[in-house]
Order: structure tokens, then sequence, then C-alpha cells
């Protein structure tokens, strides 16, 4: 490592056309890291220039390698100056350097909010998923309050706008983010809609805290500071998390039903069951991962199960075969949790890898006082989604549907299977 990796950070490759894969995605990652450094450097060194009575053109030396070392130890030393200048504009709350820049119309001010906070929240998209392997409070909390807060706020720095029309701005800000996702292939449908529901009250939240700082005398006074603050707000909650990384707890969800045949018919049908037929269960029309058939690869403790769903197979060894009264199992293979739907033939977002993970599960059979039995299927799951209360909503719900359609193609065997054997 020397002052040659400052200019060159990939000595071994001579022309753009020549990076692999891996270099890009490092490129890529560092290019996205700076992004928010680049902002609060450049903008705090336009405010030492003006504050010293320099040029504010000398900012650009920020971006010159080597000469801007000494440049910033120049502006160290530099004493701050008061100009007629800066006492005239610190008399006139409202007023800095881009402000005047803004349309003061409101459809105007409505488009260059949303035009500036939309790519900002790609951006942070694209650091905390592929950069920094996060899907938490960084991306679904801080992300769409940020996105609301700056939205409301832009909006409002060139005239005082209304609560209303302020919120306004920061729903439509929060959903075209939403869409871009989906146009540019970075997440699918279903997912950005269960994320809508906790990012849209929080996009409100961030727009009227937008609207409430527009109004203050301090935010107009030191605009890019703030803004500075805004925008390193979300990757620090996102690097934070990175560093932090807990350990997912593990879930149980459990689900029962009444099967009118005895455990020994039932537990037949529950070790290898048939295909059962194609779902009508919205959830899994929209692209949630459903059982379709189990298969088994011998018999006692050892032997290998094979769940399969309409995304893969889950490959299950048996722990525990005491029949007929219980089967248990590890899973040691888990497909993605979903397809996602998209405009495209094919997208695979991080979250569809390892971020929801089964861990193990069981068939627990009771025999009832009228010759029949209680089927209950049990499984236990972690996922890395946060906040997970949130999300824990969604996938047990989810499991419980997926136990349901196990559990109620057993019992429809079963019960047949009981019917035949029954003497006439």
């Amino acid at each position: 490592m020397g002052f040659v990796n400052y200019l060159v950070p990939l000595r071994d490759v001579a022309r753009m056309s020549e990076l692999q894969r891996e270099d890009i995605i490092f490129l890529e990652s560092m290019v996205l890291l700076s992004l928010p450094f680049i902002w609060v450097g450049f903008a705090l060194t336009i405010k030492r220039l003006r504050s010293s009575g320099l040029p504010s053109p000398l900012a650009l030396l920020f971006f010159v390698p080597f000469v801007n070392l000494p440049f910033f130890f120049l502006l160290c030393l530099l004493p701050a100056r008061e100009s007629s200048v800066t006492r005239a504009d610190a008399a006139r709350p409202g007023h800095y350097s881009f402000q005047p820049l803004l349309p003061e119309s409101r459809a105007g001010s409505a488009a260059i909010a949303v035009l500036l906070t939309v790519p900002i929240g790609i951006g942070a998209v694209l650091l905390g998923v592929n950069v920094l392997s996060t899907y938490g409070w960084g991306l679904f909390v801080a992300l769409p309050f940020t996105v609301g807060f700056m939205a409301a706020l832009i909006y409002g720095l060139r005239q005082p706008r209304s609560l209303h029309d302020s919120l306004g701005v920061s729903y439509l800000a929060i959903t075209l983010l939403g869409l871009s996702l989906l146009a540019f292939a970075i997440e699918g449908l279903l997912c950005i809609l269960m994320a809508a529901v906790i990012a849209l009250p929080l996009a409100g939240i961030g727009g009227a805290f937008g609207y409430l700082a527009q109004r203050r005398r301090w935010v107009h006074q030191g605009g890019p500071v703030l803004f500075s603050i805004i925008l390193i707000f979300v990757p620090v909650v996102q690097w934070t998390e990175h560093v932090a990384a807990p350990a997912p707890p593990i879930y149980t969800v459990r689900t029962a039903v009444d099967v009118q045949a005895p455990p020994e018919v039932v537990w037949k049908q529950l070790v290898a069951f048939s295909e059962i037929p194609p779902p009508k269960e919205w959830l899994f029309q929209a692209g949630i991962a459903f059982p379709i058939r189990a298969e088994i690869h011998g018999t006692g403790v050892g032997a290998e199960r094979r769940c399969v769903f309409s995304t893969g197979a889950f490959i299950e060894p048996i722990e525990v075969w005491d029949e007929p009264r219980r089967l248990k199992f590890s899973v040691i293979t888990n497909p993605p949790p979903m397809e996602e739907w998209t405009p495209y033939s094919h997208i695979a977002p991080l979250h569809l890898h390892g971020f929801l993970v089964s861990n193990g599960g069981q068939f627990l059979l009771t025999p009832l006082p009228n010759g029949g039995t209680r089927l209950e299927g049990t499984t236990w799951y972690r996922h890395s989604l946060w906040p997970a209360a949130y999300w824990r909503l969604w996938s047990d719900a989810i499991i419980h549907r997926i136990h349901l359609r196990v559990l109620e193609h057993i019992r429809e065997k079963a019960e047949n299977a009981r019917q035949t054997s029954a003497p006439k």
C-alpha cells in the first residue's frame, strides 16, 4: 500500500475494459461509500472559503490529489473574516447559495425535491444491500424517514409550503423511489409492497418534520451543514448495523389440524406426501415459495427427506423417527423463499439467499379420543431482517400458510386412505 493506490487503486489494470466483475464491484462500493463524505467535505470547504473571504471556486481543489492536502492546511491557518456580504446574508434569513436556484412554483419545487431525493435514496439502497449486506433499520426505517424529510424540506426552501403539500411531496418521493427500485431491477414488486407498509408512514413522519424545519431560521442559515448531516445519517445507521451484526433469533411457528384417521394411517402420508394441486392462495400466486411434494430416501434416523418447493428443495436429514408419534428433522439446504415479481425475466436480490432460513421442523401426532389424530407441524427458523418484529409478522404468516397447505393435503389423503381401507 502506497501513495500510488490513492490515484490507481487497481494497479494491474490499465484500461476500464480490462476490469473484472470483482474489480467493478470493488470500485462501485468505494464510490458509493465515498459519496456522503465527498458531499460533507466539499460543503465544508466552500463554507470555510467564504468565512475566510476567498473565492468559492477554489473549492474545486478539494478534488485535486496531493494539492488538496496543503490546501486544507492553509484553510486551517487562515482567520475568518466578516465581510459586508456576510453580514447582509446573515440579516436575511432564508438566503444561502443554492436557494435562488430553486423554482418558486409548487410544481417546480416538488420536481426538484423529487429529483434530488430519489437518486440519493437509490444510492443508499445500493450501499446498504450490495455493499454492506444489511436489510435493517437503515433501509426500512432511517431511509424512508430521511427521504420524506429531505423532500419536504427542499420543497419548502424557496417559499413556505402547507403541511398538506409537504406530505404529498414526501409520499411522492418515497413512491417514486420504490418504483425506481422495481424499474432498475434492484427489488421485486412483492417485497416493495411489504416494505411500503412501514415506509409510507415513516416518510409521512419525515415529511411532517421537514415541514416544521423549513420554517426555522437556523435551517436557512446552516443549510449546507444540515444537508450534510442528513446525507450521512442513513449510511451511518447502515454501517453501524453492518459492524454490530446482531445474531438473528430463532422463531417457532406451530400449526395443527385434526384428522379423522388413526396415527398409523396419518404417518404413512406425512413421511412422503404426493404432489399437492396448484395453490389458490394469493400469497403463493404472488411469488412466495410453496410446497409441492415430499420424498424420502431410507427410513429411521439418518434418512434424508426432500421437501420440494416451487423454488427448489429443502434437504432434511431425519433426527427423530418415532413412528407413529413424532418425526423431527433438521434442514441443511434452503431454496429461495420466493420468486420476485418483476418486469424482467429474473432478478435475484440478496435477501433471497440466507436472510430467511429454516433450521428444522417436526410433525407431532397425538391420538384423539374419537379415533382420530391431531397433526401438528412445527418450523424453527430465523431471519436477518429488521425491525424483526415487523418482518416476523410476514414470515410467521407465510410459514403458517405453508403448514396449512401441507397439513390439509395430508389430512385429505389420510382420510381417503382410511375410508378406502374400512370394511364394507
